[in-house]
């Protein structure tokens, strides 16, 4: 075979490679199934998001109980969590957890597994070969200690983590999920506690 003749049959091998509909195409994360039971919110299918990003899922969840500072557990094939969460947050969490433990920073796909060198955890990806350290995105609450309960009434300093689906800021402190009025994405404010339920807690930014 002549020179000619390979590069031009390499060049079709080339041309016929579907790799990057294989990249768009190969990792689906299943749609969310989310549902409340009285104040706890169930993703019903827990076990099938486990199985798509090839984690333990008591290592997600933990993932995202840190995220959404709420408490929860493992029932069968569902994950439950204290506290009416919005779905749009729950998603978010699993997103991070896919970007941060999951995706291959180097070849965007989701082959990998984690490898444990001493005190530090790598993600080591089985389609580029690729080695990255994991570095969680969680940061340790320093604004006050932890409290027992929230009080209704009561002024605390908030950190606003995200922002819910009607707008309102959302902050975490201890086990409960604080919804704020008017507070953007990253502000401190100071804020008082106008309505508790369960869990969740609804106050305003007050100007001390």
């Amino acid at each position: 075979m002549s020179d000619l003749d390979y590069k031009s049959l390499l060049k079709k091998v080339v041309d016929g490679s579907p790799s990057k509909k294989i990249d768009d195409d190969r990792f689906k994360l299943p749609k969310v199934e989310i549902f409340y039971e009285g104040n706890t919110t169930v993703i019903k299918n827990f076990d099938k998001i486990s199985d798509a990003v090839n984690r333990e899922p008591d290592l997600i969840l933990k993932f995202l109980l840190g995220g959404l500072g709420t408490a929860g557990e493992l029932d069968g094939t569902r994950a439950l969590f204290q506290g009416k969460i919005p779905a749009r947050q729950i998603q978010d969490k699993i997103k991070d957890y896919i970007d941060t433990f999951v995706m291959c920073s180097e070849c965007n796909r989701p082959d990998t597994h984690l490898v444990k060198q001493g005190r530090t955890t790598l993600i080591r990806c089985d389609a580029c070969g690729a080695f990255r350290s994991v570095k969680s995105r969680r940061k340790k609450v320093v604004q006050q200690p932890a409290v027992a309960a929230l009080k209704e009434g009561m002024i605390y300093d908030l950190t606003i983590k995200d922002i819910g689906r009607k707008g309102d800021g959302v902050a975490f402190l201890d086990k409960y999920v604080i919804y704020v009025s008017g507070a953007i994405k990253g502000a401190v404010v100071k804020v008082k506690i106008e309505k508790i339920s369960g869990t969740v807690a609804f106050g305003q930014i007050v100007q001390v």
